[in-house]
């Protein structure tokens, strides 16, 4: 599988962002960044003042639920970015429609998939193209100018299950330039998934062989990692992939993977929410029991706010950022960034021993 374009992708994707926000067909809205330090941890803090509006007063009649149209199945050709394999395409790559970052982008399938459904290999292959793609070029852009300094690589995301974040049942992965994520001020701060990148551990051997997993014992739930091997088969991918999935299940039984000897299967229906995570040399999974985290909050402050200090927290975690609506969240998760360790620890599930060195 490959993606051929008639330019790099990071070129296509500034391109076809900048004229879809210029005219309209996606809404950009502007964040506040903060770098807190939580556990040891920087993490960044988004503050979209957009996201504070309060949800209409007026509820539905009783009558027949209409379903939710799908904003994959016929995608709107001014965000549509490239479809692949050239032949046969089974993938669409388009914008998002809503950003808070630039350039941020999906991989969408073609035909109906459930995203509560187990990735398959088709899947991880083509997520594995697409980051290979955006630094084949050597360089990437953030709002059409090029980025110096700065890091190239791309963060891709998985949310699936009820807990996980997810907003659309049609499968779908995301991808965020991590050059566009940072601001002015944020340099020291770093993707959580690369902070794994200094650990020497390797998937396991052989499918009987227990692996040794990265993890970072500042990270207050449970969550796995491996790394990738150099220009990965679709078979080696789904392997990692399908391991770390069997340690988040163990997890959410509340033991470990080597403990954990009930049966696992590999296709189909989830058996959890998860957050899963990707870069060109990590893949990385965290269960998830809940979606949301409740931050404490001057009642005072939140007159005007829908659902005052609730959290809603998606695969971006694995980066180490998160997203508030309200000042007062903003400030109180600033303040007092344990705020933050308690939320996540919230929506995971208590780590395990993950027979994996931990920094």
């Amino acid at each position: 599988m490959q993606l051929a374009l008639p330019e790099s992708l990071p070129t296509l994707v500034a391109r076809r962002f900048t004229a879809a926000r210029d005219a309209s067909h996606l809404v950009f809205s502007s964040t506040h960044l903060s770098i807190i330090n939580a556990a040891g941890i920087l993490y960044q803090l988004r503050y979209c003042p957009a996201l504070a509006k309060k949800p209409s007063s007026i509820k539905p009649d009783n009558g027949p639920k209409i379903p939710k149209p799908d904003p994959f199945q016929h995608p709107s050709p001014e965000l549509l970015v490239a479809q692949f394999p050239t032949e046969n395409p089974a993938y669409n790559l388009i914008l998002n429609k809503f950003p808070v970052i630039p350039n941020h982008f999906l991989l969408v399938t073609r035909d109906w998939q459930a995203q509560t459904d187990l990735l398959e290999k088709a899947d991880l292959e083509a997520t594995y193209e697409v980051l290979k793609a955006w630094t084949a070029s050597g360089s990437s852009q953030t709002n059409g100018s090029k980025s110096q300094g700065q890091s190239q690589g791309l963060f891709a995301f998985f949310n699936s299950g009820d807990d996980s974040g997810a907003s659309q049942p049609h499968r779908h992965l995301q991808f965020l330039p991590v050059e566009a994520m940072r601001q002015p001020g944020s340099e020291t701060w770093h993707p959580l998934i690369d902070l794994l990148t200094s650990q020497s551990t390797s998937p396991p051997s052989s499918p009987s062989s227990t692996p040794k997993f990265q993890h970072l014992s500042a990270i207050p739930f449970a969550h796995f990692a491996l790394p990738l091997p150099p220009n990965p088969s679709p078979e080696a991918l789904h392997s990692i992939y399908t391991t770390l999935y069997k340690a988040a299940v163990a997890a959410t039984r509340g033991c470990s993977p080597q403990q954990d000897t009930e049966p696992v299967s590999t296709h189909g229906a989830s058996l959890i929410s998860y957050n899963l995570a990707m870069t060109r040399s990590t893949m990385m999974i965290c269960p998830r029991r809940q979606e949301t985290a409740v931050v404490p909050i001057d009642p005072a402050a939140a007159a005007d706010i829908a659902d005052p200090g609730v959290l809603s927290l998606n695969g971006t975690i694995l980066a180490g950022t998160l997203m508030v609506k309200a000042e007062s969240e903003w400030n109180a998760l600033r303040e007092n960034p344990e705020l933050l360790t308690q939320a996540l620890t919230t929506v995971g599930f208590p780590r395990t021993d993950s027979r994996g060195p931990s920094l």
